[in-house]
C-alpha cells in the first residue's frame, strides 16, 4: 500500500483497526520507530516525507533535536514500516527501555525532543505553467512525497493565502522587473510569454503595470506573515520581496518593466521598517547591470563583482535554549558546499539587528541562511537556487534527487517544511 492509500485510511480512522493496535490519539503509546538522520539513514529526503505523512494521517511524532542528525520518533505502525521499506528509508524499531535510555541522553546533553503535532497546509508561489524542477523546493516536495498547492498572483489577490500555514517563494522578482532577464532574453519566447502572462494579471486587478501588481502581492505576503504564517524563501525572492516591501511608495523599476525611469532618489526614500529581513541596502541604479541591490554578497549576475563559491557552516545552536534555530539547522553535516542563485547570499551590513544567522561563510562579509519573527509569524531566507546544481543556468536539466537522497543542502529546505508542525518553545535571546 502506497502513502496516498494509507493516508486515506488513517483519515477515516481505520488505520488503528487495520493493524490491530491502539487508536490514533494514543499513537505514541505504541512501540516506537526511530528514523535516524545521521549517516545510518539511506534516504534523508524521503525520511521527511515519511514523517510528514504520519502527521497527515493523524499520528504524533517527535523531532529529536541534535540526536543523530535530528532524528524522528514515530509510532511503530505496520503501514509506516511498509512505506519505509518501499521508499528505502532506514528505520530502527525501539522498545520502551531503549527509548528511556535515549531520553536520558537527550536530557543530559545539548539535545531536546520537540513534539510534532499537525502537518501544515502548504502553498508554493509559482506560475501555473512552471515545471516542478524549476524550483528546488517543489523538486524536494515531489521527491519526498509531500503534497502542496500551487498559488500565484490570482490566488494571492483573492485572499487565499489565509487557507495555508506555510508559504514558499523561490526566484520570483517582486520588484516586477523579471529578474532583469530583459537584458539577455527579451526575444526568447518563454520570456515574452512570461511578460504577457503577468501583464494580463496586472490589468485584471486594475494595476497599470507588473511592478505595481507585484508590490501589492508582496504586501499581501507580508500580511500573511504578520497574521501568523510561516514564510520560506530562496533564490531571488529573498531579496526582491524585501525590496518591494521597502519600496511600496517608491519607483525602483527600470523603464523596460513599467515605462518610467527609476526614481533617482530611491535609495533615500526606501522604508525599511516594512521589510522582513533587510535594511539600508543600496539599489542597483543601472538598467544594464543584472543585479538588484547590494544585499547579495556574491553578485552572481554582475561579472565585475561576482564572488567565487566556497562552503557555508551551520551554527550549532543549543537545542534546549534555541529550539527554533536548532530545528532549522538539523543536518548530518555542518559544512556544506555553496551554490549560486539569482540571490546567493546576504551581506551582513544589510541585515536587521534582530535577524538570526543560521549559516555563514567563514571569513566573508555575507551569510547564507537567516531567520526571524515578524508580527505573529516567521520568515526564513536561504540563498541560492539548487543545493545540488551549484551553477544553475536557464535550460539546465532537472536535478535527479534520487542521486542526491542524502543531500545536506536539501535537508535545510525540508527542515522548514516540518518546522510549523512543531510545538515550539519561546526562542531565548
Amino acid at each position: 500500500m502506497r502513502r496516498r492509500e494509507w493516508l486515506r485510511l488513517a483519515a477515516l480512522g481505520a488505520l488503528g483497526a487495520r493493524v490491530g493496535r491502539l487508536p490514533l490519539p494514543g499513537a505514541l503509546d505504541l512501540p516506537h520507530l526511530l528514523v535516524p538522520m545521521d549517516d545510518a539513514q539511506s534516504d534523508h529526503l524521503k525520511a521527511y516525507g515519511l514523517t510528514f505523512g504520519a502527521l497527515k494521517a493523524g499520528l504524533k511524532a517527535e523531532w529529536l533535536l541534535n540526536y543523530r542528525g535530528g532524528s524522528f520518533l514515530l509510532p511503530d505502525v505496520d503501514e509506516l514500516r511498509r512505506e519505509a521499506a518501499l521508499d528505502g528509508i532506514s528505520i530502527e524499531p525501539m522498545d520502551d527501555g531503549t527509548l528511556a535510555s535515549v531520553r536520558t541522553l537527550i536530557q543530559n546533553s545539548n539535545m531536546d525532543s520537540v513534539p510534532l503535532e499537525k502537518a501544515p497546509r502548504i502553498a508554493v508561489y509559482t506560475p501555473p505553467d512552471a515545471a516542478p524542477w524549476d524550483d528546488a523546493v517543489t523538486l524536494a516536495l515531489h521527491y519526498a512525497g509531500i503534497a502542496y498547492t500551487p498559488v500565484y498572483d490570482d490566488e494571492v489577490e483573492k485572499g487565499e493565502l489565509s487557507n495555508y500555514e506555510w508559504l514558499h517563494l523561490h526566484h520570483e522578482d517582486f520588484t516586477g522587473q523579471f529578474n532583469k532577464f530583459y537584458l539577455g532574453y527579451r526575444d526568447a519566447p518563454w520570456f515574452i510569454e512570461m511578460v504577457q502572462t503577468n501583464l494580463a494579471i496586472a490589468r485584471k486587478y486594475g494595476f497599470p503595470n507588473v511592478p505595481a501588481l507585484k508590490k501589492d502581492v508582496a504586501d499581501k505576503i507580508r500580511q500573511f506573515v504578520v497574521n501568523g504564517g510561516f514564510l520560506f524563501a530562496m533564490c531571488g525572492a529573498t531579496e526582491t520581496l524585501d525590496l518591494a516591501l521597502a519600496a511600496r511608495q517608491v519607483d525602483i523599476a527600470q523603464p523596460f518593466s513599467d515605462g518610467t525611469p527609476m526614481d533617482p532618489d530611491a535609495d533615500a526614500k526606501m522604508d525599511w521598517s516594512r521589510a522582513l529581513a533587510f535594511r539600508d541596502a543600496h539599489l542597483e541604479m543601472s538598467p544594464y547591470v543584472n543585479s538588484m541591490s547590494d544585499i547579495d554578497g556574491h553578485q552572481v549576475n554582475d561579472p565585475a563583482r561576482r564572488q567565487p563559491l566556497g562552503t557555508f557552516t551551520l551554527f550549532n545552536y543549543s537545542a534546549k535554549f534555541d529550539p527554533v534555530a536548532s530545528m532549522l539547522v538539523q543536518d548530518h553535516r555542518s559544512v556544506i558546499n555553496d551554490f549560486y542563485g539569482v540571490t546567493t547570499s546576504f551581506t551582513r551590513a544589510t541585515l536587521k539587528p534582530s535577524d538570526i544567522v543560521l549559516a555563514f561563510e567563514e571569513g566573508t562579509p555575507w551569510v547564507k541562511y537567516i531567520h526571524g519573527d515578524y508580527g505573529k509569524g516567521t520568515w526564513t531566507y536561504y540563498g541560492g537556487h539548487d543545493p545540488e546544481d551549484p551553477e544553475h543556468a536557464i535550460g539546465n536539466p532537472p536535478t535527479d534527487l534520487s542521486l542526491h537522497r542524502n543531500s545536506p543542502g536539501y535537508r535545510l529546505i525540508l527542515n522548514n517544511v516540518l518546522f510549523p508542525a512543531a510545538r515550539k518553545k519561546p526562542l531565548k535571546t
